[in-house]
């Protein structure tokens, strides 16, 4: 069994709680939506999550143990993380760069084992990229370089996947097409926790939503009963109904509901 969890997470940048004593548990089977307005600390709080950031207070559990106690190898191969705005930095083709995310399960020294090969066109395959297979990453456009950072972060099966904003910068179908991912990948007995701005997807596909205020844990559950009207006035500050249900939930907002 996976289970991550926030003990009391805190972190501070000078005198101000980017993060405010925040607790969660989230288990295999649950893809979890984090939401909050910009600047709520979604983002600080993935990347405690993930291990890349060290809380000034709390600490974080994998299967009840600490993620400092962790080997760095062993955790990037149960926990891959996909972090905003991920960049090409170097002209390898796109094929070498889904191949990176296999990093943490090949030996030291040699080229890539052939059991590997099928996994990689698998992700190729399943992100639509296999024309593009051969192209230079630094070429793709941000959707085309977004799904295959998500094929990279998938295509070595983590126990866990940590996301923050996968969905940005993809068109409608390719947006809709990474949420229906993720949470088929939840499903099949993995862990998904992704920071989600578009919340008519986040109330279609998550199962749980946790949502942050200022830094605080404003409401963590179920989707279907944490993700309410109050909720989103309260975290967002805006009007907003939430109906239908399982695929055809919806949340719509009134044109004028902006507080003064």
């Amino acid at each position: 069994m996976t289970f991550l969890d926030a003990h009391d997470i805190t972190v501070r940048r000078g005198s101000k709680a980017i993060v405010d004593g925040v607790s969660l548990h989230c288990a295999r089977g649950a893809f979890v939506a984090v939401i909050g307005a910009n600047g709520a600390g979604k983002s600080t709080l993935l990347s405690v999550l993930t291990g890349l950031l060290k809380p000034d207070e709390g600490q974080v559990t994998l299967d009840s143990r600490p993620l400092a106690a962790i080997g760095a190898r062993d955790l990037a191969r149960r926990r891959a993380y996909l972090p905003q705005n991920p960049r090409a930095e170097w002209p390898i083709s796109v094929e070498r760069l889904v191949t990176l995310g296999l990093l943490p399960h090949l030996p030291a020294f040699g080229n890539l084992p052939a059991l590997f090969t099928p996994r990689v066109v698998r992700a190729l395959e399943a992100h639509d990229l296999l024309d593009r297979r051969e192209q230079p990453a630094t070429t793709l456009s941000g959707g085309e370089l977004a799904r295959a950072m998500l094929a990279r972060a998938l295509v070595g099966d983590p126990d866990i996947l940590i996301a923050d904003e996968p969905t940005a910068g993809l068109d409608p179908r390719h947006a809709l097409d990474c949420a229906v991912r993720l949470r088929a990948y939840a499903l099949s007995g993995k862990l998904v926790i992704a920071a989600l701005h578009d919340l008519t997807l986040a109330a279609r596909y998550a199962t749980h939503v946790a949502a942050l205020e200022q830094g605080r844990l404003a409401a963590f559950g179920p989707i279907e009963t944490v993700l309410t009207p109050a909720l989103i006035r309260r975290v967002f500050e805006v009007d907003a109904c939430v109906g239908g249900e399982g695929r055809n939930t919806y949340v719509d907002f009134a044109s004028d509901a902006s507080r003064p």
